[in-house]
């Protein structure tokens, strides 16, 4: 059962088609994108989400972006590039991902630059067909758990508009109604930027597929009640045993879903099972457990602000020394978490930060003065304000 919807495309001329996912489940409003950098854009803003999809598009604009290049400084231009997709969603793998199979193209070409242009053109395509080859198979494998008449939970989003076209964990469920299963979905809707009830809902309804939504706090009265036959969910990581990270809210679906799986639950069709779904390029299977994929972060302080930072985070600080590509290092670090919390006063003692400027820029700051004195009165003051973007390339301590 392929979906109707297309979340992400190429156009004619090249430029880069996208389902705004910010506007929906109001409104179906696709943007085209004509550079590299406003592909870039897109996927910091949120207009296109989901690991798969971003990394489609990231694939896509580095290819536009090449087209774009005049071949006089091509090299330099494109590394930016590079830079510039890599920082617009930090914490996405497939981002990288494609951005590591781009780079290993770009690096081992030695012909003219339009063939390089011509072979990025076709990764972007490769990558876009298998990433609805790899959806299908895991929607043809998933398939199989879900019983001939199944109420299915989900978190999140993992359907098309996560991927460039399928799903994984929704795509377990278009497999299986495609099979002739009859499937209903509860999505919870999976605060706080409710991707359950604004998109799973839209793209079931979308695809004819039976779907109600439920507050996230509901999930745990209906499996009671047994009303839930299987929870199927993605997962940004899964470690060598089993052991997944994954959306906030997912752990509770899976304590609950073990919690009410109990043995007069399992006599009935299909129990109530917790499913995992991911592509390969999720597995990180050098970490044996969960305690591997545990992320290092920092709080770190500058300019007089404190700022929460994880590697691969770009964040925006008050204006610091230096140009772009610059190093810099933050010493004032007050307290660093992961496998272990260290808290420092006034900071952790050996800890340190570092990173590089990827942007000096400056932004016009409005204050809003108001004389209780005279009603209605208002006065405007401008000023420029100076600001520094820094990538968090390492946290020790």
């Amino acid at each position: 059962m392929r979906s109707a919807i297309v979340p992400i495309r190429r156009d004619a001329k090249g430029r880069v088609v996208m389902l705004d996912q910010r506007q929906l489940p109001f409104e179906e409003v696709y943007l085209t994108f004509a550079t590299g950098e406003e592909v870039a854009g897109a996927i910091r803003d949120m207009v296109i989400r989901g690991a798969p999809a971003i990394g489609v598009a990231a694939a896509m604009g580095l290819a536009l972006g090449a087209r774009r290049l005049e071949d006089d400084g091509f090299a330099e231009g494109f590394g930016a590039l590079c830079e510039a997709m890599a920082a617009s969603r930090p914490t996405a793998v497939n981002l990288f991902w494609a951005i590591d199979r781009v780079k290993a193209v770009v690096a081992g070409h030695a012909g003219p630059l339009d063939a390089l242009r011509e072979r990025l053109d076709a990764l972007a395509t490769a990558i876009f067909d298998e990433d609805i080859a790899i959806n299908e198979a895991i929607g043809a494998h998933g398939a199989e758990v879900v019983p001939a008449a199944a109420t299915i939970l989900t978190h999140c989003n993992t359907g098309s508009l996560a991927t460039a076209g399928f799903g994984t964990a929704l795509g377990v469920v278009r497999a299986a109604v495609a099979a002739g299963k009859r499937v209903a979905v509860i999505a919870d809707e999976t605060r706080p930027y409710l991707q359950g009830s604004r998109l799973t809902a839209w793209e079931c309804i979308k695809d004819g597929i039976d779907v109600t939504v439920i507050a996230d706090n509901a999930a745990g009265h209906l499996l009671q009640r047994g009303a839930i036959d299987l929870a199927i969910v993605g997962a940004d990581r899964i470690a060598a045993n089993g052991d997944a990270a994954n959306k906030i809210g997912t752990y509770q679906v899976a304590a609950l879903c073990a919690r009410h799986g109990v043995p007069s639950r399992r006599a009935r069709a299909g129990g109530q099972d917790f499913v995992l779904t991911a592509p390969g390029a999720f597995s990180s299977l050098r970490r044996p457990s969960s305690g591997g994929l545990q992320q290092m972060y920092a709080v770190i302080k500058t300019g007089g602000k404190q700022y929460r930072v994880e590697q691969g985070d770009v964040v925006t600080v008050e204006k610091l020394e230096g140009g772009s590509g610059d190093a810099v290092s933050f010493d004032d670090v007050l307290l660093v978490g992961g496998d272990e919390l260290k808290i420092g006063t006034p900071q952790v003692a050996g800890a340190t930060v570092q990173g590089t400027i990827v942007e000096q820029g400056r932004a016009r700051k409005i204050v809003v003065f108001k004389f209780r004195r005279r009603k209605n009165y208002k006065r405007k003051a401008g000023h420029r304000q100076y600001f520094t973007r820094v990538r968090i390339d390492q946290i020790s301590a």
